[in-house]
């Protein structure tokens, strides 16, 4: 695995384990920092395997563009369409007033986080689980 690729899961699992974290939260989640966390680590790992492939992107937080090129490698991601755009929408809007996301909206987006960092994960050659350092 290249070092930017490594680089990229890493930064990946932390927000992972924010979203996990947050998620477990009974009392006053914050459901835009949820679904912000589930874009951000789909981005991170698309940016993963693009890097690892050697693909250019630009620097952009649409999920679309990004699994768009993607599928030039792995095909298969096109079912994820649905997931990018609906995840999209909260790298930017819901960091500003106007726009929050409301529980089903973290709950759909944690659903769609782990599902994607699965395929992902297992593409990159990686286990489904992160090993936990000692």
């Amino acid at each position: 695995m290249k070092r930017i690729t490594a680089e990229w899961v890493a930064k990946a699992e932390k927000d992972f384990s924010s979203l996990k974290l947050e998620s477990s939260v009974r009392r006053n989640a914050n459901f835009d920092l949820i679904c912000f966390l589930a874009q951000q680590c789909v981005e991170k790992y698309l940016k993963a395997k693009l890097s690892e492939e050697g693909i250019p992107f630009r620097k952009v937080h649409d999920l679309y563009e990004l699994l768009e090129q993607a599928t030039q490698v792995e095909p298969q991601w096109a079912k994820h369409i649905e997931l990018s755009l609906f995840l999209t929408q909260y790298a930017v809007h819901v960091r500003y007033p106007g726009y929050s996301a409301a529980p089903q909206d973290a709950e759909k987006a944690l659903v769609c986080c782990k599902d994607f960092r699965q395929a992902a994960r297992k593409s990159l050659g990686l286990s489904a689980k992160r090993k936990r350092k000692s």
